[in-house]
């Protein structure tokens, strides 16, 4: 186990490069505070058909026994390299995960995901017989905190469509990609101001000067449960993304990335790059209406009807289209239904009735016969 004092040391190691010959794929995942599914995690990786790989294992602050069961597991496989770092934001720890890589490749792998066994043999021969794809990645199955299998997602998987998807949503699903070492690291890898969308920035960056491409089969497991970063920062994940679209659109334009020296993307400069409040806010309503709705759909209604208030109470949404409201009372509303907060669930179905009745009233017709409002 190497121990490293500073984050920087590990980025600069990367961007110095390894010489002699390395394994094919390095293999990165980043931890903190993550036992509840690392074991999964880490032989999802070690049961993969494809064998010349690192296993690059970076802990970030971890205070629970997340770093014990990586140092297990790195005694018994030889692959498996773990490192320790100062706590830092996730972006960082990224960096200096994929700094320390050796391969050729870099494959992303998250502490709580499952990467299917074929994954890293599909990737590699894909990327071996289309020299000019920069990035790759995969379809990935939903699945909640147990293990339940609850939908199948795909990507387009050509340049072109990808490059228009681009404009309105992320085509790639971090977790399953596989990316050109050099391609990385001549790109500078993730920029911190855009955490958490940190990998829609650099997803855009690396499609302005390479190929990209999705595989069509599914590449990873990724679970859904209440600890998620993309449901705890929201708000300025939406921000990031909305000023990695601005950043991409002057770049294309010529003149230049007004983004590239901030330290933090907040509101006000996303207004003065033309990102209006009510482009702001439409955003963000349609962003935790997803993650909302998606935990609901993992059992995992606690954190869904947290969520639920913290979007409803933070912001009149003045701007915000009224379908994405609607669809959180009305989750909101089923929940309290279940945990029989019947007063608290009428009020809720009556919000999402007043906001949008064409959506919020077949759902609830049932519900509304029996509190006499059909």
């Amino acid at each position: 186990m190497t121990v490293m004092s500073d984050v920087r040391l590990a980025q600069v190691a990367g961007v110095a490069g390894v010489a002699g010959n390395g394994p094919i794929v390095s293999v990165v995942m980043v931890v903190c505070n993550v036992e509840r599914f690392l074991v999964e995690a880490i032989e999802s990786i070690l049961g993969q058909t494809f064998r010349e790989f690192e296993f690059i294992i970076v802990d970030f602050g971890s205070t629970d026994q997340s770093k014990g069961i990586v140092s297990s597991y790195a005694a018994k496989d030889q692959r498996i390299k773990l490192h320790e770092i100062p706590h830092c934001g996730l972006a960082e720890a990224r960096n200096a995960s994929c700094a320390l890589a050796k391969g050729q490749y870099i494959a992303i792998q998250d502490a709580d995901d499952v990467s299917v066994p074929c994954r890293l043999m599909s990737e590699v021969d894909f990327m071996e017989k289309h020299p000019a794809v920069g990035l790759l990645g995969g379809a990935v199955e939903w699945i909640d905190a147990a293990g339940k299998r609850l939908l199948v997602t795909g990507y387009p998987t050509e340049d072109r469509e990808i490059r228009t998807a681009f404009t309105s949503y992320c085509p790639f699903w971090q977790p399953t990609v596989l990316i050109r070492k050099e391609v990385f690291v001549g790109l500078g890898g993730y920029r911190l101001a855009f955490a958490p969308s940190e990998d829609y920035d650099l997803w855009l960056r690396i499609s302005e000067q390479y190929q990209c491409a999705n595989l069509s089969q599914v590449m990873l497991r990724y679970r859904i449960h209440s600890g998620q970063l993309s449901l705890r920062k929201r708000k300025q994940q939406v921000l990031c993304f909305l000023g990695a679209q601005a950043s991409a659109a002057s770049r294309k334009a010529g003149t230049g990335d007004p983004l590239n020296t901030v330290g933090e993307i907040t509101p006000g400069i996303l207004a003065e790059l033309g990102v209006t409040e009510a482009m702001q806010q439409m955003a963000l309503a349609e962003g935790y209406q997803y993650w909302i709705q998606h935990m609901y759909m993992a059992g995992e209604h606690k954190a869904a009807l947290s969520a639920a208030h913290e979007m409803l109470s933070s912001c009149d949404w003045k701007y915000a289209q009224q379908r994405p409201i609607a669809d959180v009372y009305v989750i909101a509303a089923r929940i309290h239904w279940r945990n029989k907060k019947f007063v608290q669930s009428f009020f809720a179905a009556a919000h999402a009735l007043a906001t949008r009745p064409k959506t919020a009233g077949r759902p609830f017709k049932p519900l509304l016969r029996r509190l006499g409002l059909l």
